[in-house]
């Protein structure tokens, strides 16, 4: 069947001609053709010039999704099979596999679908119309390409139960696809072991674009005093634990994420030295503040203050606040490790709220280093939404 062609309007399209995977819909002139949302359609330029083909759906503000940059590209399942293919071939020749980010949407060129691999059992996480037609294939694509190389998937499991599939006109899923298993999975990330709840824990279970960042800190927490801030399931209070940390403390406001953590302390032998603790970190530093409290090592890795643009600057305040009460808890000579997650805290205006949180806290900043996120979640140069993970350290020292 012929598909369908999406007309850009004269100016429209200007992210997907410097390299984007998105067409919003106020930069569609028309549509020729008859489609059902979730379709692969042809894109042109005003002009008849054709640009490639993506999904579509109306429902959705991004209208189109870019599957490919050629125009009458065939998307089958070789086609489908050869991005899965590519996408864990880079992570083979980039990164440590045994627990990694196997496809990451649109960086991938597979937009709107994310699998995530702890161990022997895959995530899946589903958030556009178009792409949710070829989970199933995906994911056996997946299974049969690891199995080709000695890797044995024990189950699989759908955390597509984001609010963003309700804007693509979809109901939130999650459970099992395929045989049940137990969904406590255990796994080894930088020397520490982890029991990761791909159930019920935070999106896919754990946030493994932190890896390189976590194990970036274990020369500075050797012997020190350690504060962690959002903690979630104790991924950075553990590393400065197994690094050797004298103490280390760990804050989330969810319960739920605290039990993980004390598990996942035992689990490494630290319930000694890592201890945790169920507090609103917004309230809790000023009261720590107050009682006279300093640490060597302060770490701040906080939920996404922002997930529109729209909320920036209340975002830019709250990142603004916790770094400062972050930076008066750290003694003379010690360090900060802290982050943002949201792509639309942009890493110039991040890198201006901490200098300004500096300057409320007086205190001079020493960069040691800045990073991003790992690897196996590549940022695709055009492709801004790929781009989310700030992470920097600083050493700390009082006025001079």
């Amino acid at each position: 069947m012929e598909r369908a062609v999406v007309i850009l309007k004269k100016g429209g399209g200007r992210s997907l001609k410097a390299g984007g995977m998105w067409i919003y819909d106020n930069e569609i002139d028309s549509v020729k053709g008859d489609f059902e949302n979730g379709d692969v359609v042809e894109v042109c330029d005003f002009d008849g010039y054709g640009m490639g083909c993506g999904f579509i759906n109306t429902r959705s503000k991004i209208t189109v999704r870019m599957l490919s940059r050629k125009k009458g590209t065939v998307i089958d399942e070789t086609f489908i099979r050869r991005r899965v293919e590519d996408a864990w071939n880079y992570r083979k020749e980039t990164i440590d596999t045994s627990s990694c980010r196997v496809i990451f949407g649109e960086a991938d060129f597979l937009p709107g679908i994310v699998v995530d691999k702890f161990s022997d059992v895959l995530v899946v996480e589903s958030l556009a119309l178009g792409i949710d037609r070829w989970k199933t294939t995906i994911v056996e694509a997946l299974k049969d390409i690891l199995t080709r190389d000695g890797i044995m998937v024990r189950g699989v499991y759908e955390r597509s139960d984001a609010k963003v599939r309700l804007q693509e006109g979809m109901e939130r899923s999650k459970g099992f696809i395929g045989e049940s298993f137990d969904t406590k999975v255990e796994i080894l990330e930088n020397g520490v072991r982890y029991l990761v709840d791909v159930q019920d824990g935070q999106k896919t279970g754990f946030f493994l674009d932190q890896k390189n960042n976590r194990a970036a800190i274990h020369g500075i927490c050797k012997g020190k005093k350690v504060l962690d801030c959002f903690t979630h399931t104790g991924s950075f209070a553990l590393n400065a634990g197994i690094a050797g940390a004298e103490s280390v403390l760990g804050v989330d406001a969810s319960q739920l994420a605290v039990d993980q953590a004390i598990e996942n302390a035992a689990l490494n032998g630290l319930q000694d030295r890592v201890r945790f603790q169920c507090a609103d970190v917004f309230e809790l530093l000023p009261r720590l503040e107050s009682r006279g409290e300093s640490y060597d090592v302060v770490i701040l890795d906080p939920p996404a203050f922002t997930k529109s643009r729209s909320s920036v600057k209340n975002a830019v305040k709250g990142y603004r606040e916790i770094n400062l009460r972050g930076l008066k808890l750290v003694r003379d000579g010690g360090y900060l490790a802290t982050c943002s997650c949201s792509h639309f805290m942009e890493p110039e205006l991040f890198a201006k709220t901490i200098r300004e949180a500096a300057a409320g806290a007086r205190k001079r900043l020493r960069q040691v280093e800045f990073r991003t996120q790992g690897a196996d979640h590549p940022i695709l140069w055009a492709a801004d939404q790929s781009y989310y993970l700030k992470f920097y350290i600083f050493q700390v020292v009082n006025e001079r």
